[in-house]
């Protein structure tokens, strides 16, 4: 973990309230893994708490680590008004990230809405030496704006939308199924709402396969120093932020955090 000066290089706006950031890192991106996260501090005196912001993507040879961010209150407002050359703290990488030490499987990404963010970088390590098979679902178009700043070359992509202003109509769920019954899956990945998690993970596991989901929407303090991201599993109470927040579905019994601090990566 690094506490680290870092420069803004970008910060665009690709959405109404969606935004791309992309800061220079020579520490923390050298050691930077999909599914972990970063602590933003915020220059609001008054917000005294960082705010979490999961890793898009880390460029190990440009030194850059992009942060993809919706707006959704005050912390996240602060970070959209950064210009480029301003100065940014961050605190990180932090967590579990997922499993991509892996060679000549079939791997599953499942991403939805903003929980798409996380999976560029995943489909980056994982299709160097295996086959991807990537399915993406939102409410509608402007949600999955994201999906032009993955690199999903050689990537066989399904793309669902609630109301189907892009690709097909319908759910992540519906699509997983099909793959899994008509293909032979090693491990399936997956991040976004917890009601679609849970779905992906149930339907894994009726197939028998191997599912990891990363939970790190929930998360508060970020360094395991309160209990707001605690969760109960089959190993006892775990902290999102430290024991995760990558966690193989199986052992998880519930999700919902064991006090709501109201403090998420959305703020």
């Amino acid at each position: 973990m690094f506490l680290e000066d870092c420069k803004v290089l970008e910060n665009q706006k690709v959405g109404e309230d969606y935004y791309l950031m992309k800061i220079e890192s020579k520490k923390a991106s050298q050691h930077s893994k999909a599914g972990q996260f970063f602590m933003l501090k915020l220059k609001n005196e008054i917000r005294i708490l960082r705010r979490p912001i999961s890793l898009h993507y880390a460029d190990k040879e440009r030194n850059i680590l992009e942060f993809y961010y919706e707006v959704k209150g005050g912390g996240t407002k602060e970070f959209a008004q950064l210009e480029s050359g301003d100065i940014l703290n961050i605190q990180g990488p932090l967590g579990t990230g997922f499993t991509t030490q892996l060679k000549d499987k079939k791997c599953v990404v499942v991403g939805g809405g903003m929980g798409i963010a996380p999976t560029k970088l995943l489909i980056d390590e994982l299709k160097k030496n295996n086959e991807v098979i990537f399915i993406a679902g939102g409410r509608g178009k402007e949600a999955l704006n994201i999906l032009s700043n993955l690199n999903l070359e050689g990537v066989k992509t399904y793309i669902t939308t609630d109301d189907g202003s892009l690709g097909e109509k319908g759910n992540v769920i519906s699509v997983l199924s099909k793959v899994l019954a008509e293909e032979k899956i090693d491990i399936v990945q997956t991040c976004g709402p917890h009601k679609m998690m849970e779905a992906v993970a149930e339907t894994a596991g009726k197939a028998h396969v191997f599912c990891e989901v990363s939970l790190e929407e929930r998360m508060a303090c970020g360094v395991k120093a309160c209990v707001g991201c605690s969760i109960k599993t089959l190993d006892g109470m775990k902290k999102v932020c430290h024991d995760g927040p990558v966690f193989d579905s199986k052992i998880i019994v519930d999700v919902n955090p064991k006090e709501n601090t109201g403090c998420n990566c959305g703020n």
